[in-house]
Parts: C-alpha cells; structure tokens; sequence
C-alpha cells in the first residue's frame, strides 16, 4: 500500500507541473517569473493553486532535474527551460 501513495503522489505532482507548463504556453510567458506571477496567471486561467509557496515548491522539484531554472534573487524567480516547454 505505501508504494501505491507514493506512485498516485507524484503523479499529482507531475499533473501539477504540466498544468503549470500549459498556463504559461498558453499565456505566451518568456522569461522569468516569480511564484506569486505564476499564482496569478494560472488563476487567469482557471487553475486553482493554493499558494505561491505550492508553485514555488513545485517548480523548485524541478529544478532538480534541470527543467526550471531558479534564479536566487529577491524574490526567487522562475525560468522553465525550452526542453520543458
């Protein structure tokens, strides 16, 4: 049963991340963002996300992995790179 939780949680996560990726296709974004102008735009369009610690926190996973960019400035900023687009 464990492995189950952690399979339908990350495949939350990975729904989350291509609903993030979706929004900003859609909205044509280029360049960097920050979390609470992501938070935004995907109310905009109809996305409903907690907070912009939940996007930042989603975004910052991946990052991990080389599709996002976090820019350590005040406040973080965001890049989602051409490959995750």
């Amino acid at each position: 049963m464990g492995n189950q939780v952690v399979t339908v949680c990350m495949a939350m996560r990975d729904g989350e991340f291509e609903r993030i990726l979706t929004v900003l296709d859609e909205a044509d974004a280029d360049g960097s963002m920050t979390a609470s102008e992501i938070l935004d735009l995907l109310a905009e369009h109809d996305e409903d996300f907690d907070s912009a610690h939940r996007v930042a926190t989603i975004l910052g996973r991946r990052a991990q992995t080389g599709e996002v960019e976090v820019i350590r400035d005040q406040p973080y900023r965001y890049r989602v790179s051409d490959s995750g687009n």
